[in-house]
This record gives structure tokens, sequence and C-alpha cells, in this order.
């Protein structure tokens, strides 16, 4: 399918074909038919999958050809920076148009903003300084036909939900409205049963963890990682095990000493050749291997349907790399459960992980791990896993059957 086949208007085909545009993205393709057949639509999105376009071409199809002098179409973002590049692709798409499009944020003169309102078919706005100008009644809202809510979750991260529904007393009720997000807490729910009538929900991608996952973080030294593994693998009901780590080295590393420890495992790294990589993916998915030893970059085309855990070595660099990670485990109606490693270095990203998942994440401890090894005593660390790693060799009878066949194949 390409563009031609919503039928936009000549004029905004035309802007679609200057912009570059050739095949919509599955956002698009899902989200623009509904939205042109003005229903409710709440679009469930990561940031890059085009899913400005799936509201912005809809928007300017409808006003095209109007002569009403208002504002006909609110789009709330929430940040400047966002509000934008909305704004910039309003203008992109709709340069062979004469729709008017403002943007209204905070940091900046509010006059200019109130000149250029009189003359606006669609405004751009930040919650907090759309509200100032609804209290200078240098704005009226009472002509609305369609309201556009993008990047909710970052609303609700940044305390905005309030002032949405404050915002939405002021416009008409009869309306069409589009709420975008990339995640679903339950806050978002309540907002969009609030404001969407009979809405279709469309989505593209792995969002949000799916509820048959549960979460947990083990703070830990960077140094004992690789001691907290072997303990944790030794004491939890593991059956197929993902293992994240940030760099391909360092999945080198660790399959290895995993092979060493006992246990039958693979490393999947960028510097493998394809057909090593193959054999390292085949022997997860049958069983050969029951670890996993991973990258981000060589994990993103696994696909294993019975990943009972994913172990997070290294934090992922992004809330969004948490999610992808996490997803490999819990699928189809089956449980799984996350385990992420942390240090002191990593609270701003496990603040940033809480909010996508919506709720604060239990942290954990091993009763009978010793946290307290320093690593200025590398030969006595060596020991004591060394230790453990024969402790545990000792107790996995059912893991190390296979340790003949075992590979790191790094």
């Amino acid at each position: 399918m390409n563009f031609e086949g919503f039928n936009f208007h000549p004029t905004i085909q035309a802007g679609v074909m200057e912009a570059g545009y050739e095949n919509p993205t599955p956002i698009q393709a899902r989200a623009i038919p509904h939205v042109l057949g003005c229903r409710d639509v709440m679009g469930l999105a990561q940031t890059g999958t085009g899913k400005t376009a799936a509201f912005v071409l809809p928007i300017l199809n409808r006003l095209i050809g109007s002569k009403h002098q208002c504002v006909r179409a609110l789009i709330i973002a929430p940040t400047r920076e966002l509000a934008q590049q909305i704004h910039r692709d309003i203008e992109i798409l709709g340069h062979k148009t004469r729709i008017n499009s403002v943007t209204v944020y905070g940091g900046v003169g509010i006059h200019p903003q109130i000149q250029k309102l009189k003359h606006s078919d669609i405004v751009v706005a930040c919650p907090g300084r759309l509200l100032d100008h609804i209290g200078r009644r240098s704005i009226d809202l009472s002509r609305v036909e369609m309201l556009v809510i993008d990047e909710a979750h970052e609303m609700f991260t940044m305390g905005f939900l309030p002032d949405i529904r404050r915002i939405s007393k002021h416009l008409p009720q009869k309306r069409q409205t589009l709420l975008f997000s990339a995640t679903m807490p339950p806050e978002i729910r309540r907002l969009a049963g609030e404001i969407l009538q009979d809405p279709v929900t469309v989505q593209e991608g792995t969002i949000a963890p799916a509820d048959t996952v549960s979460h947990a973080l083990y703070p830990v030294a960077h140094h004992l990682k690789t001691a907290l593994l072997l303990e944790l693998l030794g004491n939890t009901d593991i059956k197929s095990v993902l293992v994240f780590t940030r760099t391909k080295h360092r999945a080198k590393r660790l399959g290895k000493k995993l092979v060493d420890a006992g246990y039958r495992s693979a490393s999947l790294q960028g510097n493998l050749s394809q057909a090593r990589r193959q054999a390292a993916l085949d022997g997860f998915r049958n069983g050969t291997f029951q670890i996993l030893v991973a990258t981000d970059i060589a994990a993103r085309g696994i696909d294993v349907k019975k990943v009972s855990h994913v172990i997070n070595y290294d934090i992922p660099s992004t809330p969004d790399a948490y999610i992808h990670r996490i997803g490999r485990t819990g699928r189809a109606t089956q449980s799984g459960e996350a385990f992420t490693f942390i240090t002191r270095e990593d609270r701003d990203m496990v603040c940033a992980i809480n909010r996508i998942i919506g709720s604060e994440i239990e942290q954990r401890t091993l009763s009978a791990f010793d946290y307290g090894v320093p690593a200025s005593s590398p030969g006595g660390r060596s020991k004591r896993i060394g230790e453990r790693q024969r402790k545990l060799s000792g107790v996995k009878k059912n893991w190390s059957t296979a340790k003949s066949r075992s590979s790191s194949l790094a």
C-alpha cells in the first residue's frame, strides 16, 4: 500500500510526495483510515514510528478548503521540542495549502502567540502555556473539531494529566479525539476512558511489558555481577535464560565463564560469523543451550518463544531497550521473569524504567550472597567466585549433563 490509497486531497497528496514519503509505516497504515473515518483512536507506538504523520495528514485533509478563521484542530504535546517538531511537519506536509499552524509554549513571549492565534487553524501547544491563553481568553477552543494528545506517557511522567483534564472542559463534547502513547499505565487508561468515545486501538510493535512478566532489580557492585549471576542461577528455577550485556566483549567473556561453571551456554555478539550466530540461536531454540548471552544489537532478531528469564547483566541504555529486552519472555500467556542488575550509577535509568513500567520495580538481595567482597582484592574475589562455581556445579546436574557439547561459540 502507498499513500495514494488513502485518497487524500490532491493538494495534500502533493505535499506527501514532495516530502519524499512513499509507503506508510505500519502505524500510519493502521491509524490513518480510522482517523479519516472520524473515529476516536488510541494509538500505541514508540517515538520514531511515524505517528506524527498519522494524525497530521488526516487533520490537513479535513481542514483543506475550509473558509473558517478559527482554531479547528488542537494538538497537545508535553515539550516545546516536540511541539516545534509537529509544527514543522505540518508546514512541510501542508505547505501547498493555506492552512495556518502556530506553536504555543512557555519560555517565550506570549504576545506574539496571541497575534498568531487570531489567524490559525491548527494549534500545537504545551499544556501550561495553553492554560495561560485560556485564562487570558486569547484563544477560543469552542469550534475545535479534532483534539490530539501526543506522547501521553510523557504527559503522565511530567504531571500534566490534570492540565489535560482542565483543557478538555473548554472543548466541544462533539469532537474527534486521538491519543498516542508509548506505554499504557493505569493513569493513561483512565484518561483515555474519560476523553475518548468508542475508540479504535491501533498498536505498533512492543509497547509495554506484558502482564505475564514480573520484574526485579538486584543492586550489586559492578565487580560482583558475575558472582551474583552464578548465585542467582543456582538458586532459581530456570529453564531458558537470555542474558544481556552492554558490549560484545563482555558477552563473549561472560558466555565463557558460564561454560566454565558448568552451564550449557553460548554467546551471541557482533564478532561472530553468520554461521556461528545461527548455530547459537538454533541451539538456544532447541534446548542445547539453556543460557544465551547477547548484546542488544545481536539480539534484535531473536524470536524464541519459551524464554523463562531475561537477566540484564548490564542495565539497558534506554527505557525502550528495556521493553525490547524483557519482551523476549512472558510470551503467549506464559509467565516470565526479568531480573536487572543495577549499580549506583544506574539510578537515573532505574527511575526512567520505573516510569515506563508505571510502577516502582521491587529491589531484591540474596541472603546467602556476600556483597562485601572488595574490588581491591581480585585474588580473594576470584577465589570466592571459584568456590561458588564449584559449589553450584555440584547442585545443577541437569545443567551439566551436556557439558561435553558446551561451547561459547565465541
